[in-house]
């Protein structure tokens, strides 16, 4: 989805890495308990981001000068799909509920933000009721209203017209309407979404078939921003969308630059966590990544909103000086890097050779292949550190970063193969780390006679082939290396796609386990039901504590990627809810 960097030199990257922290730099990743209290600081120091807020300053004005090594996807909020995109969408396009603007675990918090306050809920967890708040304007200055929001909704829908993003509402709200979106909706305000009432100008209404939890997150996302239908332009909305928030499209050169300046008709008494420090805010666009981070470490650049990592060069650069050092962080970005244990292929279907491969794997090695501690920390469950309910929950003992090979030994054993067996590792051939995961495993299995052969298959027909599990049966792929993130931190929008039996699909499949426990899947639904998100917590990290003891999942690394931060920036501090900085909260110390 973002932009990817190969680090050839991963020995050398971990073992600076690994000199850096031992002279006295922090581990890095994670989240930190003190609940986003500032740390004033110039400089600030390795990871300061992580858990605090860095140059904790209230002066405006200034340029906030951005980079990029890609453009947005679209900067429709119905369309775009990137991690860095969302994030900068939070400085035009409001939603009834946002993240808070806080550090650490509090910034996972949804807060109200056209919403006057949290919805009302009824007792059945069916209906949400969402007033709004007075004053909300447009950059036309028009008020925005309860039909804007659903008009907004409506337009993901419009799958022909719109397509590309999130489509979570669509799923939610349809509902068997079969609704074609605004575009095509025959009714004479164009507002025949059924799900969706809106009896006056500031109340909103939900009606859901079912209890859902994480309905509120669907809300935090962009799609479900209000849009001027007066203004709307289809299919080209994403050159100039139209601002709710506190700054405004002034240009924007496909593949180039993009200028947001303020929008003069935000008032900041309706905005609960908006900071709208910087005049400006400026985005250039380049092909040439390694320039770009060498303008970061001259100063010339403030931020790389991808938030992937600084390349090799910069990554070797960073390490070994101190001072730059002191401005970078290298937070967990939400994705779990891991093998999938296929159990429809034998031997996998014992759960004892499945325990065997797990014992067999060579943590550090699988760490090293990924680009070493930078990349990722060692880890033992299918839950990343940055959704409620994770834990450190690791019964197989991943984290302590070496080949258990007496314990594969003994499972080989106990699943009738004492000699070891054949099997087949699945790989994206257009993915470089995870073809070296695979070489990595391949070389740790056959310590204790798993003889696995790499197939690389076209990364393209991901769907297709490791999607499709009658092509997984057919091939005998028994281990599946990939990756997954969340598009919303909680237990269902990490772990259900991964391990729901009703999410199994003959094609795009993400189970690729076809884990199907009626006690998973029922204890799904019941997270569902909860409107108590540490309840629901509790529940998530139960399915997760279940799907690692059945040795589904060989956990590779949870993701970290290293970037720095230009020392003038204020305000600075990691979200968790996306696993990067949050840009929206910047500004700049010498106000230039």
């Amino acid at each position: 989805m973002n932009r990817s960097r190969t680090l050839a030199a991963a020995g050398l990257v971990a073992a600076l890495a690994l000199t850096a922290s031992a002279c006295g730099g922090s581990k890095g990743g994670g989240s930190s308990s003190n609940g986003g209290k500032a740390k004033p600081a110039a400089g600030a120091g390795f990871n300061a981001a992580v858990g605090n807020v860095v140059n904790a300053s209230a002066k405006t004005g200034g340029t906030l000068n951005l980079w990029s090594s890609q453009d947005a996807d679209s900067w429709d909020p119905a369309r775009g799909y990137y991690a860095f995109v969302w994030n900068m969408e939070r400085f035009y396009a409001r939603t009834l509920l946002a993240y808070d603007s806080k550090p650490g675990k509090d910034g996972l918090e949804l807060v109200p933000d056209l919403a006057a306050d949290k919805p009302e809920i009824s007792a059945d967890g069916k209906t949400y009721t969402f007033k709004l708040k007075d004053g909300l304007k447009f950059e036309d200055g028009s008020p925005i209203t309860s039909k804007d929001i659903k008009y907004g909704i409506e337009r993901v829908f419009a799958q022909d017209v719109i397509s590309g993003g999130p489509t979570y509402l669509v799923q939610s709200l349809d509902q068997g309407q079969k609704y074609p979106g605004p575009y095509k909706d025959k009714s004479a305000d164009k507002l025949g979404l059924k799900s969706v009432q809106t009896p006056d100008d500031q109340t909103i209404i939900f009606k859901l078939t079912k209890a859902d939890s994480s309905f509120p997150y669907l809300l935090a996302m962009g799609s479900a921003s209000p849009v001027p239908q007066k203004l709307d332009t289809g299919a080209r909305y994403g050159q100039k969308p139209v601002s709710s928030g506190p700054y405004k499209f002034e240009s924007y050169e496909p593949g180039k630059s993009l200028t947001l300046v303020r929008n003069d008709q935000w008032d900041p008494k309706t905005d609960p966590f908006r900071k709208a420090l910087p005049e400006k805010v400026t985005l250039t666009i380049t092909s040439n990544a390694d320039d770009m981070d060498a303008r970061l470490l001259a100063g010339t650049a403030d931020l790389d909103i991808g938030q992937t990592g600084v390349s090799q060069d910069a990554q070797i650069k960073v390490l070994q000086d101190s001072k730059l050092k002191a401005n970078t962080d290298d937070p967990f970005n939400g994705f779990i890097r891991y093998v999938s244990l296929v159990p429809k292929v034998a031997p996998f279907d014992n759960e004892h050779c499945r325990k065997a491969v797990l014992y067999a794997a060579n943590p550090t090695d699988l760490q090293t292949a990924r680009g070493g501690p930078t990349a990722g920390s060692t880890y033992g469950n299918m839950l990343p550190p940055n959704i409620l309910g994770s834990d450190d929950y690791d019964p197989f003992n991943l984290t302590q970063g070496k080949s258990q090979v007496d314990k594969a030994k003994d499972e080989l054993k106990q699943c009738g193969k004492p000699d070891g067996f054949k099997t087949t590792i699945a790989v994206r051939n257009n993915k470089d780390k995870e073809v070296k995961t695979a070489v990595a495993l391949q070389n740790a299995l056959k310590a204790v006679g798993i003889d696995a052969a790499i197939d690389q298959y076209d990364g393209k027909l991901l769907s297709s082939v490791v999607g499709a599990p009658d092509v997984v049966h057919k091939k005998g792929y028994g281990l599946i290396v990939m990756g997954w993130g969340a598009d919303y931190p909680n237990g269902s929008g990490f772990l259900q796609p991964l391990v729901d039996g009703r999410f199994i699909a003959t094609n795009g499949n993400n189970n690729f386990a076809e884990i199907n426990d009626p006690e998973i899947n029922g204890l799904f639904d019941k997270a569902a039901g909860e409107t108590d998100p540490a309840a629901a917590a509790d529940i998530y990290k139960q399915i997760n504590h279940k799907v690692v003891d059945g040795a589904y999942y060989l956990p590779v690394v949870a993701d970290k990627a290293l970037n720095y931060r230009n020392p003038r920036l204020t305000n600075v501090y990691v979200h968790e809810a996306f696993g990067m900085v949050d840009f929206q909260a910047l500004g700049t110390s010498d106000g230039k």
